[in-house]
């Protein structure tokens, strides 16, 4: 039972942690006081850059008792405000997909190298970081459960490819290898509705445990309450199967008496 009087503590702060090929970038942590044990989220912040909502997002997991990083994808891109870093990385072509999973991948060693952790990590991501959520998923072996939230260019034709993102993600399906939660908008464009649907039916294809949740009324960014694509609604939904999803899978095992 939940006892109101009960002690609640959190630290929160920037780090530094190793990411792709071993390079050091920095990261935002926040963690529950106590000795644990707790499981671990990386937050992947989406395409506007490593901003405020993402600071809360990761203090938000921690409150619900989960140790979470949340590594700067663009640190190579230099200092400014989100803004500014983000236009430069769009500019130059977006994050390269081998360096966002590798970042990713260090974020989740750190995690799982912390005393109280008990070796259970997801990860969580918006707009493009629910892209990079579900590559990691797919391409980083030891995931445990992995969301994605109107994750863009999973599915993508020939045309889209580049050279920093040179495989479409859904072709990397059959090695998911964790639970996948997927939350959707109706109206959005990026991914489509149709979308969404051709990417279960590759998960449906390939017997993957999955749960998808498309949102009426909602469109691309419908958590952001600082935006006009806000739904209120829907948005309370989509924390509370997440925080049910992450339960189910990453939380410890009560005790036996």
């Amino acid at each position: 039972m939940y006892q109101t009087d009960m002690y609640e503590g959190m630290l929160a702060e920037t780090i530094v942690h190793q990411g792709h090929h071993g390079e050091v970038i920095n990261a935002y942590f926040a963690r529950p006081l106590g000795q644990g044990p707790f499981p671990g989220m990386v937050v992947i912040h989406h395409a506007p850059g490593w901003d405020e909502w993402y600071r809360e997002a990761t203090r938000k997991f921690a409150h619900h008792g989960y140790a979470t990083i949340s590594p700067n994808l663009y640190y190579r891109a230099g200092h400014g405000t989100p803004e500014d870093v983000a236009a430069k990385v769009r500019a130059a072509g977006g994050v390269p997909d081998d360096q966002a999973v590798g970042d990713v991948a260090g974020a989740m060693q750190y995690l799982r190298a912390l005393p109280y952790s008990n070796s259970r990590v997801g990860v969580f991501g918006t707009c493009s970081g629910g892209r990079h959520a579900y590559l990691v998923a797919c391409r980083v072996k030891g995931s445990d459960a992995a969301v994605d939230c109107w994750g863009g260019r999973v599915v993508m034709a020939q045309e889209d490819l580049t050279p920093r993102q040179p495989v479409a993600p859904i072709e990397y399906t059959q090695d998911l290898s964790c639970p996948l939660l997927g939350l959707f908008g109706a109206d959005d464009r990026n991914p489509t509705p149709e979308q969404v649907a051709q990417h279960e039916q590759e998960l449906k294809k390939h017997g993957k445990s999955y749960e998808f949740h498309m949102y009426p009324g909602a469109g691309h960014g419908f958590f952001y309450y600082d935006r006009r694509d806000y739904r209120q609604a829907q948005a309370v939904d989509g924390w509370q199967k997440i925080f049910a999803f992450l339960e189910k899978y990453l939380s410890t095992p009560a005790k036996s008496a």
